[in-house]
């Protein structure tokens, strides 16, 4: 049965796509973080305190900021998918009224 429905495409697998990578931009937007407080620690001793202090700041906002943006593009991609199961069900249920 399940074979069958991914064949007609009754069933999305998309959006199955979608999560996953979305967990990878995730991870992806950590190890930038990462990167960037490594790196200014890196650069603060060669060059002076500012850089450090830029690296414990800039890299949580990069974390963050990623995940963010990662997570946002997720979602208006999942709408759309969203919005065709939607309108799916409403065909069928008018289907089954007339």
């Amino acid at each position: 049965m399940g074979l069958k429905r991914l064949a007609s495409f009754e069933r999305m697998v998309t959006p199955v796509i979608i999560r996953v990578l979305f967990w990878i931009g995730v991870v992806i937007s950590i190890l930038s973080g990462l990167g960037v407080v490594i790196g200014g620690i890196i650069t603060a001793i060669d060059e002076g305190f500012v850089y450090f202090l830029v690296a414990l700041v800039g890299g949580p906002v990069v974390i963050f900021l990623g995940i963010l943006s990662v997570r946002i593009y997720a979602e208006l991609l999942i709408l759309a998918f969203r919005i065709n199961e939607t309108l799916t069900d409403i065909k069928v249920l008018l289907e089954k009224q007339a």
